[in-house]
């Protein structure tokens, strides 16, 4: 018998789950391209219509624990596949929204339909790739971060062509589409397959400790790693939604919205090209990067990197190439955040119930959302400028990445030498290092 049974099959699955990530990519990041015309159209504040956002966020992130267990019971076909229906119907329904209150109830269904999608597919790499967990899920993520830049230009020409109702429903009825083909090819893996891959060859195992039988739901939030890695989610992606979610109005405030950098592409649509396709690349270089010299190294250096960026948006507002470079950065360091804190998940607390822990750490993003969207927008037309909001997004990487190396290293070490050694986990009787041999260092 095959050591790996049915292990070509993984690499198709790895395959269509990227391809779905893409497919709903545009949904949050070419939102920034429809705010302005949408504040226009609907005659509401920026603000107003960045909750659409904040909404989508919440409905995205803070579902996924439950979407994590309906995986699991259901099977991600038939998960998938509804979940590409709601993205589809998401957007045909903002097209015809025509107030506020329609707009919200749309990215609300996109919102769930998008975080279905998203924590089916990740989950199942954290599964599928015990021996590969950072950089399987660094390309299925990354797929989402980069999907959407092939659709910007299109997406952007659209909205000024026909206008911004036929750009939401002409790309609704395609992502719906794909999403829906491409769930056809997901399966669950067979029962215990973290076992047996791990029992393979010397070789063939992580270089860093994992867990191999996980801990609950209910005791992995009980730990004080996973609190610490929620507080830090929270932080730094403030900052990532916020270049994501904001840049136009940042380019507009800025006079870079206009603003011609080569081939007749504005610095607006280049820095979101440029964010998009480093976003992309970002998620599998972090976590390919960490399968080898440990995650909370690369935590701490990527949050460095995205505080430093920060603060050059600051410095360095007006000057169309910086923007677009240091925007890229930004978006290139946040890229780290889920693909690392996903792969910690399952370093620490084990394969079997990896959906729904990574989902519940998943709804970070909708906390940082409220701040990101409305609370940013409000606060720039409180205070006239957004330079304060950088500053706040800035201070919330260098944290992140004071925190990573000091904190959570140590803790995460702890966690791994057993449940003997942190009482705060429970009962954690089932729970134990794959690689009981080894120290704690590489982590």
């Amino acid at each position: 018998m095959p050591r790996y049974k049915r292990v070509g099959n993984r690499w198709w699955q790895l395959a269509a789950w990227m391809g779905a990530m893409i497919a709903i990519a545009s949904v949050q990041y070419t939102w920034t391209l429809f705010t302005i015309p949408l504040a226009k159209a609907l005659d509401a504040r920026l603000s107003e219509v960045q909750v659409a956002f904040s909404l989508f966020v919440l409905a995205q992130s803070w579902l996924v624990p439950f979407e994590g267990y309906l995986v699991d019971r259901l099977g991600a076909r038939l998960i998938v596949s509804v979940g590409g229906l709601l993205v589809g119907l998401s957007w045909v329904g903002s097209g015809l929204a025509d107030s506020l209150s329609a707009l919200y109830v749309c990215y609300i269904l996109g919102g769930i339909g998008v975080g279905t999608v998203y924590g089916a597919c990740v989950g199942a790499a954290l599964k599928w790739f015990p021996d590969k967990r950072g950089l399987a899920a660094g390309l299925v993520v990354g797929a989402y971060g980069s999907g959407a830049a092939l659709t910007v230009i299109p997406i952007q020409r659209l909205i000024q062509q026909r206008g911004y109702q036929v750009a939401f429903i002409t790309w609704g009825i395609v992502q719906g589409i794909v999403v829906m083909a491409l769930a056809w090819f997901m399966a669950a893996p067979p029962r215990r397959w973290h076992l047996r891959r791990l029992e393979g060859a010397a070789g063939d195992q992580p270089l860093l400790p994992q867990s191999a039988v996980g801990y609950t739901p209910l005791q992995m939030v009980r730990t004080g790693a996973f609190s610490l890695m929620y507080l830090m989610s929270t932080l730094v992606t403030f900052g990532g939604l916020l270049v994501t979610s904001q840049l136009k109005p940042i380019a507009a405030a800025y006079g870079l919205d206009t603003t011609v950098v080569a081939f007749g592409i504005s610095a607006l649509v280049l820095a979101l090209m440029f964010t998009l396709v480093l976003g992309g690349l970002a998620r599998p270089f972090w976590g390919w990067v960490s399968d080898h010299i440990g995650r909370y190294n690369m935590m701490a250096f990527a949050f460095g990197l995205g505080a430093v960026s920060i603060f050059g948006l600051l410095e360095l507002p007006r000057n169309p190439v910086w923007f677009v470079i240091l925007s890229g950065m930004t978006v290139f360091a946040w890229g780290a955040t889920f693909v690392l804190f996903s792969a910690a998940v399952g370093d620490l607390f084990g394969s079997r119930f990896a959906t729904p822990n990574n989902g519940i750490l998943y709804t970070s993003k909708g906390v940082a959302s409220i701040f990101a969207g409305w609370g940013a927008a409000r606060l720039v037309e409180a205070m006239g400028s957004w330079n304060p909001v950088l500053w706040v997004a800035a201070a919330g990487n260098l944290v992140a990445a004071l925190l990573a190396i000091f904190c959570l290293k140590p803790m995460a070490a702890r966690v791994m030498a057993g449940p003997d050694a942190h009482s705060s986990s429970g009962s954690t009787s089932n729970t134990r290092t794959s690689n009981p041999g080894r120290t704690a260092r590489g982590i």
